[in-house]
């Protein structure tokens, strides 16, 4: 079952979100994009088009679009000229003749200029120069710094995404890799987005990299405890686990200076996937590609299918693997399954915080419990002024919202149990796969998992800011 959005409020230029207003806009539902880029390194110069489909929900005289700052070279509607109007954020475009509820349109636009980040309260964010290449972290409200689109993460849509730029470089693209052509002293990468993809969650990154394979698999035959305990696995008497999931094809693209740290750190990647795979159920895309930027990021950058880390996550000693494991667990929560807006954000973070408390009892680390009492102690120090269902804007990112987050997992597992908890956690992945996603909706799963009500639980735990007391603790 895939889960829908209501409709945006009426009004061209607004999704009617409660945190970020400005950003989406009324009137259509959008099914596909095109972007087709050229794109030149040295002088950051962007050439591209974008053939935007959409279904009107509502008769439309314009649409608007989020949209930075490009010159813009001419627009279509259904193949025919358009008026359009550039103002502020937003590419207004008035159609020849109005489009009528229901309909299917395209709007085509052709641009040039020097893409840069969208500024935000959250810092720089969008399309974005690098020493030596170019990468794109636009989560929440960076994807209009590089194409024309309905920026809010409950109009997700499929993509086409066309690359040319100099054949030194590689090009990572979220989506998989369809055609590769070398012409000249330039490279044509295209890649396909099939799976309904949120803008935020689009990515381009270009850089002097080595393409590494990864495609290590297997379990480990001394440790593995959490899924032996819940009997989420296959036992062998070796104490092994066998797979019953197909390999997914994973790949990375990393600087030639950091491949042998790589190695090492990103040595259990396989195997993480094996283990969500078994907490969740199986991997919602066709590929996982994994890129290593040759610059430092102040943290790791989410995309469909894809997460991006700086050079400094890179150390040889798999200091930050917890980061790594984050990161992948944001294919299910997050890129799978989305929120409907900003408000639940939590089911994004505290899923993917709880599933690195899993991992590191799994893989032989502390336990998931003991990390739990931890970050309750951390937590229960700060100030009780943030409430995880609705944390409000300007707290949307605040560390409480990831790890109250999880620790609300961690004591809904207390509250529960083993089986009706990890059966909530594989179906809610699975039942909600490519759509969208509320608190409500997860309560309400809960509920039917534990068979009874569990109102007054989340009560504490989502909505009163003060913390509670930690079961078990």
């Amino acid at each position: 079952m895939i889960s829908k959005a209501p409709a945006p409020a009426p009004g061209a230029d607004t999704s009617g979100d409660p945190y970020l207003p400005a950003h989406g806009n009324g009137g259509y539902r959008t099914r596909h994009y095109d972007l087709n880029l050229d794109y030149k390194v040295a002088p950051n110069r962007l050439s591209a088009s974008a053939v935007i489909t959409a279904e009107a929900t509502q008769a439309l005289s314009r649409v608007s679009f989020d949209f930075g700052t490009f010159r813009i070279n001419r627009v279509l509607v259904d193949g025919k000229p358009a008026k359009y109007l550039k103002r502020g954020a937003k590419l207004h475009v008035k159609p020849a003749k109005p489009i009528p509820v229901g309909a299917v349109f395209t709007v085509e636009v052709h641009y040039v200029g020097n893409p840069h980040p969208v500024g935000s309260r959250w810092g720089d964010v969008g399309w974005d120069e690098l020493t030596d290449g170019a990468l794109v972290a636009s989560q929440p409200v960076g994807a209009p710094s590089w194409f024309p689109c309905n920026d809010h993460p409950s109009d997700k849509a499929a993509y086409r995404v066309s690359v040319t730029t100099a054949s030194p470089y590689l090009v990572a693209v979220t989506g998989t890799l369809v055609e590769r052509t070398t012409s000249a002293s330039t490279t044509k990468w295209v890649f396909e987005r099939r799976e309904p993809t949120a803008t935020y969650l689009m990515s381009v990154q270009i850089g002097r990299y080595d393409e590494v394979e990864l495609t290590g698999r297997g379990w480990f035959p001394h440790t593995g405890v959490l899924l032996r305990r819940l009997s989420l696995g296959i036992g062998r008497a070796s104490g092994q686990v066998e797979s019953i999931f197909e390999t997914v094809p994973q790949r990375a693209a990393v600087p030639p200076r950091l491949r042998r740290a790589f190695d090492r750190d990103f040595g259990r990647q396989g195997r993480m996937m094996e283990f969500l795979q078994r907490l969740f159920g199986a991997y919602p895309f066709a590929e996982y590609v994994i890129v290593v930027t040759d610059d430092d990021l102040d943290d790791p950058i989410e995309a469909q299918g894809m997460a991006i880390f700086g050079a400094n996550h890179v150390d040889g000693r798999r200091t930050h693997e917890r980061l790594v494991l984050h990161e992948l667990a944001h294919q299910w929560f997050g890129n799978s399954l989305t929120v409907a807006d900003w408000r639940h954000i939590w089911l994004n973070e505290g899923f993917a915080t709880y599933a690195e408390w899993l991992w590191s009892e799994e893989s032989g680390g502390q336990s998931a419990a003991a990390l739990a009492r931890a970050w309750h102690a951390r937590i229960k120090i700060k100030p009780a002024d943030v409430r995880i269902a609705d944390p409000g804007v300007t707290r949307m990112f605040d560390e409480r919202v990831y790890k109250r987050g999880g620790l609300t997992l961690h004591a809904l597992r207390a509250e529960i149990g083993d089986p009706a908890f990890f059966a909530l956690l594989k179906s809610w992945a699975e039942e909600h796969r490519h759509g969208l996603v509320t608190t409500e909706a997860f309560v309400a799963a809960a509920e039917a998992h534990a068979g009874r009500s569990l109102g007054a639980f989340f009560t504490r735990w989502l909505d009163t800011p003060a913390l509670p007391p930690l079961p078990g603790s």
